[in-house]
């Protein structure tokens, strides 16, 4: 299958290029730089909407994964107007070029539990209502919308997946588990006796699926659900506190001792989101396979790899 990978350069797009590739596919990944871990490498902005109903002419994907955006939510806060610029606008760009270019294509839309805020029900299921609160769930919730009605005014295939937190080998350690996993390998290099990790509010809890398997999950939508909107998760919530705790038996003899920091409690946090992925694993089968330990410990190679200068076990990044 030809399929087009957005945001490729990312976390997840730079996993999800490779495992296209591995399973056969022809992939041709599109990001800011061209830069890509696995296929073709096309350099484009997702805002410029001539660009990318001309790179869709030129390629004609069967398959579309759209996963480009930005994607941190503190961040967000800090550059709403960017982060609703850029995910929103690239959505409108990309969905009219689908539905004047490929509009047989079928369309993965990547979008994210986010887009749920504090639901009032665990686990969240797809039927929750949309109730965003940060300016980057806000721009995934009208991306996620935007898609949903140009699939039904349009006739397009599009399939929107909500991923609740993917994590794994390659992530910016501006994310939770990637920083505790960054701090473990320097403290492993450095041969420390103690590490003193400082978090937020060490009682938020999130569904963390390990990004190799939100992949898969990815590509079993495309192959095999109807049109639709799945969860992609796991179905179990970890605190920060449990995360930090998992950490220090995964690098012991090294003790490590967990501050909570007040700058870094952010304001309207959701404090626990759990989601269900009945739906994905009655259409595809899909259930995760990875364990939240093996990522970390793979997180934690990958790091220490990346400081020795070697790329660990094929890791894109």
């Amino acid at each position: 299958m030809r399929v087009l990978i957005t945001g490729a350069s990312g976390f997840v797009g730079g996993w999800l290029a490779r495992t296209c590739v591995e399973a056969g596919d022809e992939v041709i990944g599109i990001s800011r730089s061209g830069t890509v871990t696995a296929g073709q490498g096309r350099a484009v902005d997702l805002r410029d909407a001539a660009a990318v109903a001309a790179l869709l002419a030129d390629t004609d994907p069967e398959a579309i994964y759209h996963l480009g955006a930005l994607s941190h939510v503190g961040r967000s806060w800090e550059q709403p107007a960017e982060t609703l610029a850029a995910n929103v606008g690239g959505a409108v760009a990309l969905l009219e070029a689908v539905r004047r270019v490929t509009p047989r294509a079928r369309v993965l839309w990547a979008s994210t539990c986010e887009v749920y805020g504090s639901a009032p029900d665990l686990p969240v299921t797809e039927a929750a209502p949309l109730a965003p609160v940060n300016p980057y769930a806000v721009s995934k919730a009208a991306a996620d919308m935007l898609a949903g009605v140009y699939a039904a005014a349009h006739g397009l295939d599009v399939v929107r997946a909500r991923p609740f937190n993917h994590v794994g080998p390659g992530q910016r350690p501006i994310f939770l588990v990637a920083s505790l996993a960054e701090q473990a390998a320097r403290a492993l290099d450095e041969r420390a006796d103690a590490l003193t990790i400082l978090t937020g509010n060490p009682d938020t809890r999130r569904d963390y699926t390990d990004v190799r398997d939100v992949c898969a999950a990815y590509r079993a939508l495309v192959h095999s659900a109807p049109t639709g909107v799945y969860n992609v998760c796991s179905g179990v919530s970890v605190s920060a506190r449990e995360l930090v705790r998992l950490v220090g038996e995964l690098i012991a003899p090294v003790a490590v001792h967990h501050e909570i920091d007040p700058a870094r409690v952010r304001a309207h946090e959701v404090i626990d989101h759990r989601g269900s992925a009945a739906a994905l694993t009655a259409a595809t089968g899909w259930t995760p396979q990875i364990p939240l330990a093996r990522t970390v410990a793979d997180t934690i190679a990958a790091f220490r790899a990346q400081r020795s200068g070697v790329r660990a076990g094929g890791f894109p990044g």
